[in-house]
């Protein structure tokens, strides 16, 4: 499965510890659509890198896939403790299905059974950590995973006083994920991963919206 680092941020860095500010991840994703290219409407801005290649090409996916990516643009956090948090407390999940209910209704989608793949991972950095090659090595894990295919979302936090951070990636499907956790530069940052941290951990998720977008819900991915 593909699991990215979540670069350190820079005090600079609008990807703050701040609930407010981590929310600023969603502000950058969106459809480009600046006038000057007719393509921009087809890529969609999932992640904190706005940079082409990190862009989802939407005609790449199905229309289930489109309007869920779509909607993730929404995606927030709502909790300053995201490190530690249950999965399900930590994002705005319920409006983000909300949009998916709205776009599927304004586009006249008849919504089936829908399965889509989470990865969660839950990290720690000691205070020795030299970390200046980290967000590199993420972005470059990132571009890879993108140009597999099926990648939604990406959102990472940042670390909290005693070095524990949280990022997340929803992906079409098991299979998108593996595939991109294959490449060259998505093995060096998992290399990266056991060097630099003093603690990790992996969640699989499920995330099922079942017919008509009646019943939705997150829970442990079972193979």
């Amino acid at each position: 499965m593909a699991t990215l680092l979540g670069p350190i941020p820079s005090s600079s860095d609008s990807n703050s510890r701040a609930v407010t500010s981590s929310n600023t991840h969603t502000a950058n994703s969106e459809v480009l659509n600046n006038g000057n290219n007719h393509d921009d409407e087809n890529f969609l801005i999932v992640s904190p890198y706005t940079e082409k290649p990190h862009l989802l090409d939407l005609r790449t996916v199905d229309t289930a896939n489109q309007l869920l990516a779509k909607a993730l643009v929404d995606l927030k956090c709502l909790r300053d403790d995201y490190a530690t948090a249950p999965y399900l407390e930590i994002f705005n999940w319920p409006e983000v299905i909300g949009k998916v209910q709205q776009l599927a209704e304004a586009s006249n989608f008849a919504w089936k059974d829908s399965t889509f793949y989470i990865v969660v991972f839950r990290s720690r950095i000691p205070p020795t950590t030299v970390y200046a090659d980290l967000g590199v090595l993420d972005k470059a894990a990132h571009a890879e995973a993108t140009k597999s295919g099926g990648f939604l979302k990406y959102w990472f936090g940042s670390p909290d006083e005693e070095g524990r951070n949280l990022a997340t990636c929803v992906w079409r499907n098991q299979h998108d994920a593996r595939i991109g956790s294959v490449g060259e530069a998505h093995r060096k940052a998992a290399g990266a991963t056991r060097l630099l941290y003093t603690e990790w951990r992996i969640e699989r998720l499920r995330l099922l919206i079942k017919d008509d977008l009646k019943e939705w819900k997150i829970d442990d991915w079972v193979d």
